[in-house]
């Protein structure tokens, strides 16, 4: 190895003495038969078993990482790397480190980013639960490609090479399991050139338990793909609620609606539709002003969708548009108000008016939410203003 090699294999290690021993032997041993210039790095995260000397005796380099947690592990182990690439993978021999042939080869092709693939290169029988298998990856991997239209299937294969100089420049901050979606997540939005390659995964040597809570870390993986993507956990909802709650109410608004014998809608289902109108509007303007935030703070790209909202939302202009709702809002009351005068302001017989109201109340709060929203944008561009 020199000074400058151009691989680097970086293993997170928490108590891994059991098999960290065999990872390191498989991985130089993959360096020496492909005559590459490499080093193996082992990112020790507090391990209070042998590990550490271990993997010293097996030829490896140590770096001490202080702060817990599966990314920052990698974060520290990233950081200390000497290559120009890095393959990084669980220290527990459940990957093979004795075949990184397709990395290397994709990595020198240009790919910044290379992830396996354990679905399509095997999974051993009692690899990975069966929840995991046949739920939780799948799922999360089905919501990243749809959430970011990201070409990977396997969003959490702990074994994947990329181009140091182009990880370094994503900022990645998550310090538990789910650095490995910040990862892709990220490389996509850089649009770096990333692709996947098959690759095993067998039952690891380990006699413990694995450091992997399946709800857990399943929720945090959900929560970083859903915070970084404001349109699928905002906008869409708040689209589908709002259509529902149109439809709903055009269906009501001349008088109970009989569905079937033992079904009749009314009043109640009419004020539910409104109450799910305002959740709805509520929703696209926190999708709005998140999209707004995530642009002019660098942290999601300026998109089409984002460009547009950034032109439109301008606390004069929303301004404006609160203050046409609020004016239909009245329009609504003063009608129902001439209806009730029709009858000299006594009982109410027809269907129609307490349907004006509730759609009259609907518009004022959703005009004023709207309006307050709209100064809200306007104090979330004066960082921005000022640095000019």
């Amino acid at each position: 190895m020199t000074a400058n090699p151009e691989f680097t294999i970086v293993m997170p290690c928490l108590n891994e003495e059991e098999t960290i021993g065999i990872c390191i032997s498989k991985a130089l041993d993959f360096f020496r038969r492909s005559g590459i210039d490499g080093e193996v790095l082992i990112a020790d995260n507090g391990s209070v078993d042998d590990s550490a000397s271990i993997a010293e005796r097996a030829g490896a380099r140590i770096v001490r990482v202080s702060e817990k947690g599966y990314g920052a592990a990698l974060m520290g182990g990233i950081a200390a790397a000497r290559g120009r690439y890095i393959i990084m993978g669980d220290a527990d021999d459940s990957y093979d480190f004795s075949s990184l042939e397709p990395f290397v080869e994709k990595l020198r092709q240009g790919y910044c980013l290379v992830m396996g693939n354990r679905f399509k290169g095997g999974i051993k029988p009692g690899a990975m639960p069966l929840l995991h298998r046949y739920l939780g990856n799948p799922v999360l991997s089905f919501i990243g490609r749809l959430f970011f239209s990201i070409p990977v299937g396997d969003f959490h294969c702990g074994l994947r090479g990329f181009r140091k100089s182009a990880v370094d420049m994503l900022d990645l901050k998550t310090t538990g399991m789910e650095f490995a979606s910040e990862m892709i997540v990220k490389s996509a939005l850089k649009g770096l050139k990333l692709c996947e390659v098959p690759t095993t995964l067998k039952p690891d040597g380990r006699s413990r338990a694995p450091h992997l809570n399946t709800w857990r870390d399943g929720w945090r993986h959900l929560k970083f793909l859903l915070m970084y993507s404001p349109k699928w956990l905002f906008v869409y909802p708040g689209l589908l609620l709002i259509m529902f709650s149109l439809g709903l109410a055009a269906a009501l608004m001349p008088g109970p609606l009989r569905v079937s014998k033992s079904l009749n809608l009314d009043f109640s289902s009419f004020l539910a539709a409104c109450m799910l109108a305002i959740v709805g509007s509520q929703l696209i303007t926190y999708g709005a002003l998140a999209s707004y935030y995530a642009a002019i703070a660098g942290i999601l790209p300026h998109a089409s969708g984002t460009t547009r909202i950034l032109a439109w939302c301008k606390t004069d202009r929303l301004a404006l548009f609160a203050l046409i709702v609020l004016l239909a809002g009245a329009g609504l009351f003063f009608e129902s108000l001439m209806e009730w005068a029709k009858v000299d302001f006594g009982d109410l017989a027809n269907p129609l008016v307490p349907r004006l109201v509730a759609s009259g109340l609907t518009l004022f709060i959703i005009g004023f939410q709207t309006g307050f929203a709209a100064f809200l944008f306007g104090i979330l561009e004066i960082p921005k203003k000022a640095a000019k």
